[in-house]
């Protein structure tokens, strides 16, 4: 029988090493134009307690930061100690003294700690998490009366290539087979209704559908980064091999070459949020 890899045993399939750290805070620095967007439209008011859940580099939380002001305040949390720290240390070496990171499980049995919030925020996490029912009941317990929760995750099945490359293809396919097999939900984002109505938490208040498209040349790293990460897991379950693996990303950096200004589009980032009563 073969062994999980430790990070998909702790509930992250794509490990934490630097490089994929890296890796997070470019995605995270990508989206964070739609999320301040979503931010604005929702609302988040001066003097408000923010959570950001699965905060990871804290690039959400700078934005709640921003809109709440010294007199608020926004907790992260975070599974990984490492990240929770340097991402404590960053904020407040900026001079954002209302944020503070704590390391929390969200999976456990538990309460989120420092609730209730007024804005309870969570940016691709379900996604990664086969209790992603459970999770999100817990997240909307802790949102205070008149509160808001705002959630936005991925719907893998959209990144593809215009027109359609085999080597995009192949290493598309590597990423959804492996997530898969490690309990990611690649399809999170457009179920997020269905999550939010198995969770209790009702019809979201509404939704929002957003994109990303760039040349080949630049895009292919995303694609590249993320299947590095996810490799550990798709060896263990017999989804590739190492010399398959390195083949695909090989016709890749080819088809970057020889094709440059091919568009790639990422995959849909989805919201959806609901307001509590007061």
């Amino acid at each position: 029988m073969t062994t999980a890899p430790a990070a998909e045993q702790q509930g992250y399939v794509l490990g934490r090493t630097t490089q994929e750290y890296d890796r997070v805070l470019a995605q995270a620095r990508t989206w964070n134009r739609v999320t301040a967007r979503l931010l604005d439209e929702v609302g988040v008011p001066p003097g408000a307690g923010c959570l950001d859940a699965g905060c990871g580099p804290g690039e959400t939380m700078r934005m709640m930061a921003d809109r709440v002001g010294p007199s608020g305040r926004v907790l992260g949390l975070d599974l990984d100690p490492a990240m929770a720290d340097t991402t404590r240390t960053v904020l407040r070496r900026e001079g954002y003294r209302q944020c503070d990171v704590r390391v929390h499980d969200l999976t456990e049995d538990a309460p989120v700690p420092g609730g209730p919030f007024d804005v309870v925020y969570a940016r691709l996490l379900l996604f990664h998490l086969p209790q992603r029912v459970a999770v999100l009941r817990r997240l909307w317990d802790a949102v205070a009366p008149g509160g808001l929760l705002l959630v936005q995750d991925y719907d893998l099945r959209g990144a593809h290539t215009v027109p359609t490359l085999r080597s995009a293809e192949e290493v598309q396919r590597l990423l959804i087979e492996g997530m898969t097999a490690a309990g990611c939900d690649v399809t999170a984002g457009a179920r997020l209704p269905v999550l939010f109505a198995q969770a209790g938490v009702g019809e979201p208040d509404g939704t929002d559908v957003s994109g990303q498209v760039e040349p080949l040349r630049t895009g292919r790293f995303i694609l590249e980064r993320t299947l590095g990460s996810i490799l550990p897991v798709a060896l263990a379950r017999g989804i590739t091999t190492e010399s398959d693996a390195q083949a695909a990303l090989a016709a890749l950096d080819d088809d970057a070459t020889r094709f440059p200004d091919v568009p790639l589009v990422w995959p849909l980032l989805i919201g959806a949020w609901k307001a509590r009563s007061a």
